[in-house]
This record gives structure tokens, C-alpha cells and sequence, in this order.
């Protein structure tokens, strides 16, 4: 009877000690998940400092250089006063041109790769390739433009050529977007739409590609952020010193919003005098892809809520 007892307080003793490390243990990932989610957070907190501290530099410098004589008048006077409407509507004709040129192709190369390509040699190395062309400097892409668009082409320093550039540029990004965007759809919606008699195709096109455009809409969102921004890529293809016309065909030349704070910044008549004009048209710029994105956001919400 006592080898009994003693056995069974022992037993019950191992018992608490379980339940005690189990607990400990418990506590142990709490605290290490509370930490990364404070660094997570810290993070977020830091990245939305900068960028409303780029915003009250860019405001408190380029306000007083915004009015309706601004945004609505081209340069004058060896582009020290005047305004910067050429230069709003050539960035506007470069972003909305490269993502028509770079969306049908980019989603449709990721719905080669994801839904008809099979998992072989040659598919790997097309992805690595597209991964690679995403990290190429914006440069060589103008470099690329320049040899190919412009001289190769015929198309000269244009808004075609501009365009055509960005959208090679932006290319890997809509891809990869596309290609995850797919991956998240569920194949219980392929094998329900080919169950019920759909060919193939008539799946992709209407139960999968639905489903993902949320996804696609979001690298869309990148690829026009990306192109927008871009000096390299224009400065040998597209955008030139001055022009006070309005572009009248895809053929023609253009002023950009970028490479106009780069010339007011580095190689105008009088930089210091300009320094207003620099700022405003920053801000501006700013504006604008946060409009574009805004409108691309608005889209997206819109149609989730319609899937739901």
C-alpha cells in the first residue's frame, strides 16, 4: 500500500510539473510574439514617419509656388516662371502608356506560367529571368529603350518610345503580382468550373482571373508608382530640356514631371531663383501618383466588396 501511494503522488507530481513547464512554454512564445509584433509595428510607425515627413518638407517648401497659373501654363522665361502643364500631361501620357502596354502582357505571361506552363527546367528559368529583370537598374532599361525604340525602331526621342521603355521596366513587377494573385485562388474554383463543363480557358477567363484581379489591380498599382517616378528610363527616350507644346501624337516629345526637377535642380539658368518651382513641382508630382493610386485603391475596394 505505501509502494502505492508513493507511486501515485509521484505521478501526480510529474503531472503538475507538466502542466507547469507547458504553461511556461506558453508564456515563453507569448512574450516572443508580443516582441515581434512590437518590432512589426515600430516598423509601420517608422515608415509612416518618413513618409509624413517627406510630405511636410515637400508642402512647406512647394506651396507657395501651386496656383492656377502653375498648373495650367508651360514654362517661360528660360523656365524660371510659368507653369508646368506640359510636363503634368507628358508624365500622365508616359504612366497610363506603359501600364497599357505592360498589363495585357504581364498577365498574360503569369497566366501562362501559373496556369498552362509545367513545372520544368525551362519554367524555372523564366521565372528566374523575370525575378533578375526586377531588380535591373532603371538605367539600363533607358539604355535598352534608347538603343532599341529609338534607333533600332525608328521612333526617336518620343512619347512611344518613353512609354514602350517604362512598360519593359514595369513588366516584371505586374508578373509577379499577376503570378501570386493566381496561386491565391483557390483550385476548388477551377475543378467546380470544370466539373459543371467549362473548357479550360472559359475557366481562367471567367472564375480564376475574376477572382485574382483585386491582386492584378495591386501590381498595377506598383507598376504606375514605378513608372511615374522614373528619370532614367525617359531622359534617353522620351522626355526632353523644354518644350512649351502640347504633345499632339505618340510620336512627339515630351516633358515629364522628373526629369523637370532634375533640369531645375542640376542644369537650369538659375537654380537657387527656381528652388520654389523644384519644390511645387515635387509636390505636384507626389499628387499626382497618389491620385492615380488612389483611383486604382478605390477600383479594387470596390470589386472586393462585390466578390464578398
Amino acid at each position: 500500500m505505501k509502494d502505492s501511494s508513493e507511486e501515485s503522488l509521484s505521478g501526480e507530481n510529474g503531472r503538475i510539473t507538466g502542466i507547469f513547464d507547458k504553461g511556461a512554454g506558453l508564456n515563453v512564445r507569448r512574450r516572443i510574439q508580443t516582441l515581434w509584433f512590437t518590432l512589426f509595428r515600430g516598423a509601420a510607425l517608422v515608415n509612416g514617419f518618413a513618409l509624413g515627413l517627406i510630405l511636410f518638407f515637400m508642402l512647406s517648401r512647394g506651396w507657395q509656388a501651386i496656383s492656377w497659373e502653375f498648373l495650367t501654363q508651360p514654362p517661360r522665361d528660360s523656365m524660371t516662371a510659368g507653369g508646368i502643364l506640359p510636363c503634368i500631361i507628358g508624365t500622365l501620357g508616359l504612366a497610363l502608356g506603359a501600364i497599357a502596354v505592360a498589363l495585357p502582357i504581364g498577365v498574360a505571361s503569369a497566366v501562362y506560367l501559373n496556369e498552362y506552363a509545367s513545372s520544368g527546367k525551362i519554367t524555372r528559368i523564366i521565372r528566374l529571368g523575370i525575378s533578375n529583370l526586377a531588380g535591373v537598374p532603371s538605367v539600363v532599361f533607358g539604355l535598352f529603350g534608347l538603343a532599341f525604340f529609338c534607333i533600332i525602331l525608328g521612333m526617336g526621342v518620343s512619347l512611344a518610345a518613353g512609354a514602350l521603355t517604362l512598360g519593359a521596366m514595369t513588366l516584371p513587377v505586374i508578373i509577379g503580382a499577376t503570378e501570386e494573385a493566381l496561386k491565391s485562388v483557390p483550385d476548388t474554383y477551377r475543378e467546380a468550373s470544370l466539373g459543371l463543363g467549362a473548357t479550360r480557358w472559359q475557366t481562367i477567363w471567367r472564375v480564376v482571373l475574376p477572382s485574382a484581379l483585386p491582386g492584378i489591380l495591386t501590381g498595377a498599382i506598383l507598376g504606375i508608382s514605378r513608372a511615374a517616378g522614373e528619370t532614367a528610363p525617359i531622359m534617353f527616350t522620351a522626355a526632353v530640356f523644354f518644350t512649351p507644346k502640347i504633345p499632339s501624337s505618340i510620336m512627339d516629345e515630351v516633358m515629364a514631371l522628373p526629369y523637370h526637377i532634375y533640369v531645375l535642380a542640376t542644369a537650369g539658368t538659375s537654380i537657387e531663383q527656381t528652388r520654389p518651382l523644384q519644390y511645387g513641382t515635387a509636390l505636384v508630382l507626389i499628387a499626382l501618383v497618389l491620385g492615380m493610386n488612389l483611383v486604382a485603391i478605390i477600383y479594387r475596394s470596390k470589386l472586393r466588396k462585390k466578390m464578398r
